[in-house]
């Protein structure tokens, strides 16, 4: 059996549909596998998001619970959101904090990546990047009581505590990675 890099690309005979908007685009090709057989493959092209596992004093701070229309419910997340063209991941996260924590950046202390390139989200039907970030904050910060929906302890027992609140997948990825890196003998 040969491996993927040996596999030609599928070739694109046509673009049946394409619908934009600011976020996100539709799009549906007809394409030829490698096999010869045509098929007609719907794939959406979305802004890359970036997801930032927000620590001040050995807590883990998540904003309020927002309803998401997708699912039709509220949810418990950490802070995220999509990274425009004209931004870069960094300038994303001083604008996603100052949104959802009500954070400045000089309240930063340390920035650290996750992962460098951004995780590829559901390669078959969208070509969007996730990008995690840890930000730990300054101590002396206060946090905007409006703004902050939790705190959980960067612990075993309350990153197991928070995983068991967490529906998203994004954010229990990013965490478990976060765990895996700081707390290895579990």
């Amino acid at each position: 059996m040969s491996n993927s890099a040996e596999q030609q690309p599928w070739q694109t005979h046509d673009r049946l549909v394409e619908i934009n908007s600011p976020w996100v685009k539709l799009i549906c090709d007809r394409l030829e596998d490698n096999t010869g057989k045509c098929l007609d493959y719907w794939r959406v092209e979305k802004a890359d998001s970036v997801i930032i596992l927000t620590l001040q004093r050995d807590r883990f701070l998540l904003p309020k619970p927002s309803y998401r229309p997708g699912i039709g419910q509220v949810t418990l997340d950490f802070p995220g959101g999509r990274i425009s063209n004209k931004q870069n991941p960094e300038k994303a996260i001083a604008l996603i904090l100052k949104r959802e924590l009500g954070i400045l950046p000089e309240a930063i202390q340390q920035l650290t990546p996750l992962n460098t390139e951004g995780w590829i989200v559901n390669s078959s039907f969208s070509n969007q990047k996730l990008y995690g970030f840890v930000a730990n904050l300054s101590p002396d910060i206060a946090i905007d009581p409006e703004l902050l929906g939790f705190t959980y302890p960067v612990t075993s027992q309350g990153i197991h505590s928070l995983l068991q609140q967490l529906t998203c997948l994004q954010c229990r990825a990013l965490l478990l990675d976060y765990q895996q890196s700081n707390f290895s003998q579990l």
